[in-house]
């Protein structure tokens, strides 16, 4: 399964009184695994952000004023999502209605496949009813670094939440999924990050590699896997 982890950034938190988004940063998963692709904007709002926004995520007005507004990335944040990607996010229907409103300015169609959409939000408070479950919480309670995360930002929030979220399907007890590591705050940007994916090795045993091969056999017309199936010497 493809599934798309991202965050946005906004002036604010109403759709409805002219809020906009300020920031996108998403990457991509493949089975919760992350691939390495990643999407990252700053968008200039074309309105004025409010003190009280800035003193939550630190994107000045002056650090937006040469970006790209939202209809130049636009098409190019939907070649990111593609037909197959589901969207992974923290409280979705906020995110998912600032992209859609950003997508309808455009003239482009929104995301209303309700199917399409996980809310980690959701997933934590059925698992973990009456507690905190902000991205903050969570990030304590599956003992995540989150050390860098001294403002909101859309990049790193999502990186983090795919450590959550991963965390939050496998288990408080399983293995971490990426370390963010060395992030070095700049003037004209919050944070420049260095993911490392943790590769996870398995042994197969010959018993496996032939229930896997007859199973191949049976159910898929000249099946690719066999031409690059795994050697053991067991």
């Amino acid at each position: 399964m493809r599934e798309i982890c991202f965050d946005t950034e906004t002036t604010g938190t109403s759709v409805e009184n002219g809020d906009r988004v300020i920031e996108i940063g998403a990457l991509e998963l493949i089975d919760h695994i992350p691939t390495g692709k990643t999407f990252h904007e700053y968008i200039n709002p074309e309105r004025e952000v409010p003190a009280e926004a800035i003193a939550i995520h630190g994107i000045t007005n002056e650090q937006l004023a040469d970006k790209p507004k939202f209809y130049e990335i636009a098409k190019k944040w939907i070649d990111f999502v593609g037909d197959d990607g589901v969207f992974v996010a923290h409280n979705a229907s906020f995110d998912m209605n600032f992209i859609n409103m950003e997508l309808h300015k455009c003239g482009y169609k929104s995301y209303e496949d309700k199917d399409r959409i996980i809310d980690t939000l959701a997933i934590a408070r059925k698992k973990y009813p009456g507690q905190h479950n902000s991205l903050d919480a969570l990030c304590k309670r599956f003992d995540i670094d989150n050390s860098a995360r001294t403002y909101h930002g859309a990049l790193l929030d999502a990186e983090l939440l795919a450590e959550v979220y991963y965390k939050l399907i496998y288990g408080d007890g399983s293995a971490g999924l990426f370390a963010v590591e060395n992030v070095v705050k700049t003037q004209k940007t919050k944070s420049n990050l260095n993911v490392k994916i943790i590769e996870r090795h398995f042994d197969v045993s010959a018993e496996e590699l032939a229930e896997h091969r007859a199973f191949l056999e049976k159910n898929i017309k000249n099946p690719i896997w066999l031409n690059n199936e795994v050697k053991t010497d067991a």
